[in-house]
């Protein structure tokens, strides 16, 4: 298990107030410093290779190093799932899979544990959720879609707290880049060149990098955010947590099969997705 300490105001149970004099100070306990729960997830990846394959690549004969080469697949296969689950909630193969920002920065903000903690209870541990359509009036848009941003965005402030991150989906992205065209100065050619994969949002008192979160890949076709979706991260209250003992390393040694010339290699991840603080994040959706 994988704790987050969270601090939080009860209003039940604050102490803070003014006073004048001699006036008695109110020294009940105050709202206590808590932990949010997070499950390890398990990944691993096999590595594969046959005696007759060992015999083909080994001395005079070798060409490639075949083991190293499929070792070096199977840990991009692997980061590649990570990286597709963490934009998921966490159900897939049967609540095995890592905690995504689709569970963290829910679209239904009141309902849906997290942590051991249930928004429905706890209305600190609610994140912001803003649809264009519902909220706005209108389905999200390069017309709109700075305002909507900028709503979203000062619904995170608290004193010095704000997001400093915001994924976007391809057609997210590209809304807020055809925003842009009317006042976009080029100053750097090589990223012209690059395609602005990465800008930057000044709204709401906030300054926080757009990070495309789709692509070819994406929009829920195969790696990638769902489709209409932006993500509003303060990442001081959001953490990525692998194992220290399990972060794309070889699980053992390798495996002989018992009745086939053949062995066995694992690379294994072990880690979550964390949250301390659910409220300073904000998604926005169509």
């Amino acid at each position: 298990m994988i704790l987050e300490e969270i601090a939080y105001s009860d209003s039940t149970m604050t102490n803070v107030n003014s006073y004048s004099g001699y006036e008695t100070i109110n020294v009940a306990p105050n709202s206590p410093i808590s932990s949010a729960q997070f499950p390890i997830a398990q990944y691993a990846a096999a590595v594969t290779m046959s005696g007759l394959e060992m015999l083909q690549n080994s001395g005079k004969e070798q060409i490639i190093d075949l083991m190293e080469g499929r070792v070096q697949i199977a840990e991009k296969q692997l980061l590649n799932r990570i990286n597709q689950d963490l934009y998921l909630d966490g159900t897939g193969n049967s609540g095995k899979n890592i905690l995504g920002l689709a569970a963290v920065v829910s679209l239904t903000p009141s309902s849906g544990i997290l942590g051991g903690i249930d928004p429905a209870v706890w209305s600190f541990w609610r994140n912001y959720a803003y649809s264009g359509l519902t909220n706005g009036g209108a389905a999200v848009s390069p017309a709109n879609i700075q305002q909507y941003m900028t709503n979203v965005a000062l619904n995170l402030v608290r004193n010095a707290d704000r997001a400093d991150l915001i994924v976007a989906d391809t057609n997210y992205y590209q809304y807020y880049v055809n925003s842009l065209q009317a006042i976009q100065k080029v100053s750097n050619t090589d990223m012209a060149g690059a395609g602005f994969t990465s800008l930057k949002f000044f709204g709401g008192g906030i300054e926080a990098d757009v990070v495309l979160g789709g692509g070819a890949l994406g929009g829920g076709v195969f790696a990638g955010e769902p489709a209409n979706r932006m993500y509003f991260l303060n990442t001081d209250y959001l953490s990525f947590r692998p194992h220290s003992d399990r972060n794309f390393v070889p699980i053992g040694g390798e495996r002989e099969a018992v009745n086939q010339d053949a062995v066995v290699k694992l690379i294994g991840w072990a880690g979550n997705l964390t949250c301390r603080g659910r409220q300073f994040h904000g998604v926005l959706s169509a």
